[in-house]
C-alpha cells in the first residue's frame, strides 16, 4: 500500500489530548467521587504546587500525595476497556482519532486491529512512557511514524 499516509507526532498528540479531555477526565471525576475522595489526596497536591511555585522544589518532590491503588487500578482498567470498546466500535479510533480522521490498523495488512493487538497496544502505553516518554517520541523520528507501543502490537496509525 504505497498510498498510505502515516499519522505524525502532532496529530497523534492532539488526538491524545482530545481523548484525555473527552474520556479520561470525566472518568477520573466519576472515580474520584465514587472513591469518596480517597483515590487521590488533592490537598497534598495543592501544597506541593504551592511549594514548587514558591521555589521549594525539594519539598514539592518529597511529599507525594497519597493514592489508593485500588481506585487507581479501577481507573486504569476502565480506561483500557473504554479504549478497546472505541477501537472495536469505530474500527481503530477513539473520539480524538475519529475527530482528526486517523485510525489504528495492523502494520502489515492495514486492516482493523484484533483484540490481542488492542490489549498489547494499551499495555504498551505504559512501556512507551518509560523512560521520559521516549516510546511516544519515536513517532517524530521514524519514517513509518510508529511508537514503541505500535511496534509491540504490530500496529500503525494512518490518515483515513
Amino acid at each position: 500500500m504505497s498510498d498510505v499516509k502515516y499519522a505524525g507526532f502532532w496529530v497523534r498528540f492532539l488526538a491524545s489530548l482530545i481523548d484525555t479531555i473527552v474520556l479520561a477526565l470525566p472518568l477520573a471525576v466519576i472515580i474520584y467521587f465514587l472513591s469518596d475522595g480517597n483515590w487521590f489526596d488533592f490537598s497534598q497536591y495543592q501544597q506541593n504546587m504551592q511549594a514548587a511555585l514558591a521555589g521549594n522544589a525539594h519539598k514539592a518532590l518529597t511529599n507525594s500525595p497519597q493514592m489508593s491503588m485500588k481506585w487507581e487500578l479501577l481507573f486504569e482498567v476502565a480506561i483500557l476497556v473504554i479504549t478497546i470498546v472505541f477501537w472495536r466500535r469505530w474500527r481503530g479510533a477513539t473520539p480524538g482519532k475519529k475527530y482528526l480522521n486517523i485510525k489504528i490498523v495492523d502494520a502489515k495488512t492495514h486492516k482493523d486491529i484484533d483484540n490481542k493487538q488492542a490489549i498489547t497496544r494499551s499495555i504498551g502505553y505504559i512501556i512507551s512512557t518509560l523512560p521520559f516518554l521516549i516510546g511516544f517520541l519515536m513517532v517524530a523520528f521514524r519514517k513509518d511514524k510508529r511508537a514503541l507501543h505500535d511496534l509491540l502490537a504490530d500496529t500503525v496509525v494512518i490518515q483515513e
